[in-house]
């Protein structure tokens, strides 16, 4: 099915997006389309399948009226630009805000460690994490983003914290974002994408340094 069979990098992408009631499969295929364009098939049934047999791919879930995406590509960087092409197709279908989890798990670093006579230096790796924030407005991506980073937090401070003690913190959280909201409106740029990530944009990422992430996120 790809193109790219000897591709540098392996990308997993994973997640599901919710939506419009009256959104139709076509168009589900369409937005999708730079997807599995950039895997080198010519239809979505192609395209959906992941490189990897015993990932789902990409499925459209008429039941529950969404997209769930559990698909292996290989690729280069040039994918970035196909990944911004199609969150900008699924704002339009969305019905809330979502993520996508995306990977980037550089195939070339571990030939290279194979090779016993091959120098390595730190950070030489492109493994990439990053998160996609999907929705129909400004203000669905944002109460996402909101939620995930509140979610994080909690989790961590939990740690040395009863939840309870945790409430100024969440409040704190909701300031933000309601501040970044507020500047959005006032400067009439409802339209465009927040500077730290919104439509299509990515939340905290990392090139390649020790400790690589596992290939997969399950």
């Amino acid at each position: 099915m790809t193109r790219y069979h000897d591709a540098p990098l392996e990308i997993h992408v994973h997640g599901q997006i919710f939506l419009r009631n009256d959104v139709r499969f076509n168009e589900v295929q369409e937005a999708l389309r730079p997807l599995w364009l950039y895997a080198g098939a010519s239809s979505f049934a192609q395209g959906a399948v992941s490189a990897y047999e015993e990932e789902p791919g990409i499925q459209f879930d008429a039941r529950e009226n969404a997209v769930q995406l559990c698909w292996t590509v290989r690729g280069d960087e040039d994918f970035r630009q196909s990944l911004d092409d199609v969150c900008m197709g699924l704002n339009e279908l969305s019905d809330r805000g979502c993520v996508l989890e995306v990977t980037f798990y550089d195939r070339e670093f571990d030939d290279m460690e194979d090779e016993e006579d091959t120098p390595i230096h730190e950070g030489e790796s492109r493994d990439d994490f990053f998160l996609l924030f999907i929705g129909p407005t400004p203000a669905a991506i944002m109460q996402v983003q909101r939620d995930l980073l509140v979610q994080d937090l909690v989790s961590m401070m939990e740690r040395h914290f009863d939840a309870s003690e945790l409430q100024g913190v969440v409040q704190e959280v909701d300031k933000l974002f309601n501040r970044r909201f507020d500047d959005l409106v006032s400067s009439l740029e409802l339209g465009k994408p927040p500077r730290s990530g919104g439509s299509g944009g990515s939340g905290p990422s990392g090139h390649g340094g020790s400790g690589r992430r596992p290939r997969y996120l399950h």
